[in-house]
């Protein structure tokens, strides 16, 4: 498939009408265009002079690569305001030379504002009209020529410029929306500096190759995800994980492409090619995101598809049926009927979603929250449950000393020294609990499997592990009540003894977020009705960290098929979402009707999830909640303001009010209010993590 970047798209109507052109077209039935990203994809074997004849019949066309990022008006912009603003001046000339001079001049200062205003809507409607193709243009031509037939001079010419206005507005709001989304676009670097046997050569960003080395200078964007291999310092990865306060990085450490340096000089071995790169795939998953459809706009489309015959219906109902059955006048109902044709414009309710849709993935994206579509965007807004994994989740998945008992004031500096070589977690828990004490090198060390260690140490025989590993021992009453104590609490023993005596024991724990009991509170007070912990740990560990955080539940001892079944459980009564590190819940993540992963970029989360939080907590996921059921409420709130107001129109054929002005009117005004809410988006004020 290729892809081409389309301009002059007028509406979102028009859009998918010319979509559907395409479709016809041999090759053309997988072809995509795309009014939220102005972007068309097509198979490489269609016929492109077809393509573009279709296009233009609009006024759209396909950018040129070397148009890209110029500013050509071509078919909007200034040329649409200069001939309004003309129109308008004409328009205002009339109406005065109607009251004062010549009712003929006028009638032609009039004519030319319609001429200036409508001509292209005109065309297309004739050719469309031809085609038996109604849709608004064929509409709007058929008011304008029923309109001046029946001599409404003015009333035509003020249409043709208030519709001439509200097609300029209605592609002002999505272009402000794209515009933002091409600025979050933006972040990707264009070029790096790589050094090559001591000497530096800027290379475009897609010839990177991995283990080459870069160097990044204080201010620069790093190229592609790497590791530092040579320099310090503060690195801003507000482009990954939308958080603004820098990170420190040293020899060894990971780094993301689209972060800066803030100061120093880097050298950074590329780990992965800049298109497998996590701003990479962010940036074409956020690209992505904007052209699925959620239900409600497929469900928009297909009701414009019948709304606009049904008006037409409608329209030629109110010409016929007051003059035959109720002696009125034909002249009168016959400019009623073609009042009614106008309301036919369904261009305000099919843009009543995709600006909201657009403007609250770009917010998320901005604020470090990807969100892979429309459609998960308004899941997240109706989810009333959330399930969480444990480990790496609500906890940070290091151990920790939460607490101990020494009955030897030495207990904790034997302890370390002989954990001091382990890479165990455990072992490191333990060896930062006595960081600062000076450590003694064992003179032997074995390991028993499943108990723990024998180590020697000044000639005394020392035994680290769990409660099995000490059975040798008569175990007094005192130490008994200790270990029960430490159990109760739901931590894992770690037990120092010698071959006569415990020396002391350590109650090790999984830490819990700083900020998880805020985020719990915070999500219940978002709308979230349960939120329920799924853990492989034991009962009394997982309900420790259930109070602690403040969840509505939990189920503990759970094997990752009964993770999943629990999920399906739970879906039944609720929308659920899954919350885990998209690494080893990947099961659970799938099963539920959303699955959101917590990962800073890592590829397994960005894959297996629907909605990805790049930061490594939970801050952000309530704010996510709340821009989800906003945007859900603005379109809703945009729908009902679309039709609400094209009813109140045709309700005022009834008693004869209705007038082409005023039909015009409900539809600029729709569109006018829909494309100012949906921005509001946009716009709102960025909330703060969670921390």
């Amino acid at each position: 498939m290729n892809e081409y970047k389309v301009k002059g798209l007028t509406c979102a109507n028009c859009t998918r009408e010319l979509q559907e052109e395409i479709n016809k077209l041999p090759s053309g039935e997988t072809a995509s265009l795309s009014y939220n990203t102005g972007k068309l994809k097509l198979a490489s074997t269609i016929d492109m002079k077809k393509v573009n004849k279709i296009l233009s019949s609009d006024g759209a066309y396909i950018e040129n690569v070397e148009e890209e990022g110029h500013n050509h008006e071509h078919h909007t912009g200034v040329n649409w305001i200069a001939l309004l603003s003309i129109s308008v001046f004409f328009y205002i000339a009339a109406f005065i030379t109607e009251q004062w001079i010549n009712e003929y001049v006028a009638i032609g200062l009039f004519l030319a504002a319609t001429a200036l205003s409508g001509y292209q809507t005109f065309f297309k409607g004739l050719k469309n009209l031809l085609k038996l193709k109604f849709n608004i243009e064929t509409l709007m031509t058929i008011a304008l020529i029923g309109a001046l037939s029946i001599g409404e001079w003015k009333e035509g010419a003020l249409v043709a410029i208030l519709f001439g206005l509200n097609e300029y507005l209605e592609g002002l709001g999505m272009q402000k929306a794209r515009k933002s989304m091409e600025k979050l676009l933006e972040i990707a670097p264009k070029e790096a500096t790589i050094l090559e046997n001591g000497h530096e050569r800027i290379v475009k960003i897609a010839s990177l190759e991995v283990n080459q080395i870069v160097l990044v200078r204080a201010g620069e964007k790093i190229p592609s995800d790497g590791i530092v291999i040579e320099g310090k310092s503060s690195v801003n990865e507000a482009a990954i994980t939308g958080e603004s306060m820098p990170v420190e990085k040293a020899i060894d450490e990971p780094v993301y492409g689209g972060s800066i340096n803030n100061e120093g000089v880097l050298k950074v071995k590329i780990t992965k090619a800049y298109e497998d790169s996590s701003l990479a795939k962010i940036l074409h998953l956020v690209e992505e995101a904007q052209e699925t459809k959620t239900p409600t706009e497929l469900f928009i489309n297909k009701f414009a598809k019948y709304y606009t015959p049904l008006i037409m219906v409608i329209s030629v109902i109110v010409m016929v049926l007051p003059p035959l059955l109720f002696n009125g006048s034909w002249g009168d109902w016959f400019y009623q009927g073609l009042a009614v044709l106008i309301v036919g414009c369904p261009c305000a309710l099919v843009l009543s979603s995709p600006i909201a849709i657009v403007s609250g993935i770009t917010k998320n994206a901005r604020n470090g929250i990807l969100i892979k579509g429309g459609v998960f965007l308004e899941q997240l807004g109706k989810i009333t449950t959330i399930a969480f994994d444990k480990t790496g989740t609500l906890t940070k998945g290091e151990p920790y000393v939460e607490d101990l008992v020494a009955y030897d004031p030495t207990f904790l500096q034997i302890a370390a020294s002989i954990e001091k070589s382990s890479s165990h977690p455990i072992a490191k828990a333990v060896i930062r609990e006595a960081e600062g004490l000076p450590l003694d090198e064992p003179d032997e060390i074995s390991t028993v499997s499943g108990s723990g260690i024998i180590a020697k140490m000044k000639g005394v025989t020392y035994y680290l592990g769990n409660e099995s590993h000490v059975n040798h021992l008569k175990i007094t009453e005192k130490v008994k009540q200790d270990l029960i104590d430490f159990k109760e609490s739901g931590m894992t023993l770690v037990i120092l003894a010698n071959e006569s005596n415990v020396l002391g024991i350590m109650g090790i724990s999984d830490q819990v977020r700083e900020e998880s009991a805020a985020v719990i509170a915070n999500l219940h007070s978002a709308g979230i009705n349960n939120t329920i912990m799924l853990t492989g740990d034991h009962e009394k560990t997982a309900d420790k960290v259930a109070k602690k955080v403040g969840l509505t539940s939990f189920f503990a001892s759970l094997l990752p098929d009964e993770k999943v079944a629990k999920i399906k459980e739970l879906s039944k009564n609720e929308k659920v979402a899954m919350v885990g590190d998209g690494i080893n819940d990947a099961p659970a993540l799938a099963t539920a009707d959303l699955g959101i992963a917590m990962g800073k970029g890592t590829d397994s989360a960005i894959e297996t999830a629907d909605i990805v939080l790049m930061q490594d907590h939970l801050g952000k996921l309530p704010s996510a909640i709340r821009s989800a059921k906003k945007v859900n409420s603005i379109i809703k709130l945009n729908i009902t303001l679309a039709l609400g107001l094209k009813l109140i129109a045709l309700l005022l054929t009834i008693p004869g009010l209705l007038t082409l002005w005023i039909a015009i009117l409900s539809d600029m005004g729709a569109t006018i209010l829909v494309t100012l809410i949906s921005l509001t988006v946009l716009y709102e004020k960025k909330e703060k993590a969670t921390m």
